[in-house]
């Protein structure tokens, strides 16, 4: 028999994935495949499990959220090991399952993985730390990191955005400075992200024609901070519509960026927390992992 590795966070999003852990397992052995289950108890515990797992085995299975996938994706790289992932998305967003079309249900999720191919994502690095599909600060990134999980597991992605409304009154412009094929953007901002997905934070969505995630190029995308109502009103109609061919956004694709920032800028990276740095340099790591989706 081929060998499974099921690194599974108990406590991700609404809880929904704990009652078919028994039933996946049980699914994955008529596909042939002998597997354990790996619980995380904490922050690190994803990446950790994963390095210490996934040379012993042929695919390493992540039941979890987007967080949960970014220590898993970690640890691979990080040993230097190319086994494929399953993802079984189960957190309270799953922007990135969102973008790959992963099945919400999860007995669907766990039956496409042991069905579906190995396909090559990209990935990010961020100051040598790894990252999925996206890296922001400004407005609603602190929301990502700081909502507490017991609310998490009531509202569900609703308490991203509750918690990300206790922020506006106290938005700070980020002033920031980023070079990208060649250009520079510079001024003060609302958001900015570079990320390699359609959906963030399930708040923004980004057009699926403007997004490949494996052509070795992540999106940066910058909202200024607007100076009055009718500025404010520009930036709600361009996100609304998909359209950032607008004064107060700047947008373009590149392989790689380099960020003048302040350390007392605060990141996220896949929803967890980052200290900002004066640089930062991001860099798209081209087909760096092998993600198993069934498109059928």
């Amino acid at each position: 028999m081929k060998k499974a590795a099921i690194v599974f966070n108990p406590c991700a999003g609404l809880k929904r994935a704990n009652k078919y852990i028994g039933d996946i397992q049980e699914l994955f052995k008529k596909y042939g495949y002998e597997n354990n289950v790996y619980l995380t108890e904490k922050s690190g515990d994803g990446t950790k499990l994963t390095k210490e797992h996934a040379q012993d085995v042929d695919i390493v299975v992540c039941i979890g959220g987007d967080g949960t996938l970014n220590e898993v994706i970690s640890g691979m790289l990080e040993t230097g090991v190319k086994k494929p992932i399953g993802y079984i998305p189960a957190g309270s967003t799953n922007d990135f399952a969102s973008s790959l079309k992963l099945a919400r249900d999860i007995m669907k999720a766990a039956r496409d993985i042991m069905e579906g191919k190995p396909q090559k994502f990209d990935v990010g690095c961020f100051n040598g730390r790894y990252f999925s599909y996206i890296a922001s600060c400004g407005v609603f990134t602190k929301a990502s990191y700081s909502t507490p999980q017991p609310r998490k597991n009531i509202f569900g992605h609703l308490a991203y955005v509750l918690e990300g409304i206790k922020e506006i009154p106290h938005i700070q412009p980020v002033h920031l400075r980023v070079e990208a094929n060649g250009q520079i953007y510079e001024d003060n901002y609302l958001f900015a992200g570079v990320c390699n997905s359609t959906s963030v934070g399930g708040i923004l969505t980004l057009d699926s024609k403007k997004v490949n995630m494996n052509d070795g190029k992540f999106e940066l995308i910058l909202i200024k901070t607007p100076g009055n109502i009718a500025q404010l009103g520009q930036i709600i109609i361009a996100l609304k519509n998909q359209d950032y061919e607008t004064e107060m956004i700047e947008f373009c694709s590149a392989e790689s960026f380099i960020v003048h920032s302040s350390e007392k800028t605060d990141w996220t990276l896949d929803g967890e927390y980052s200290k900002g740095s004066d640089i930062i340099e991001i860099k798209n790591l081209h087909n760096a992992v092998e993600i198993i989706v069934n498109e059928r």
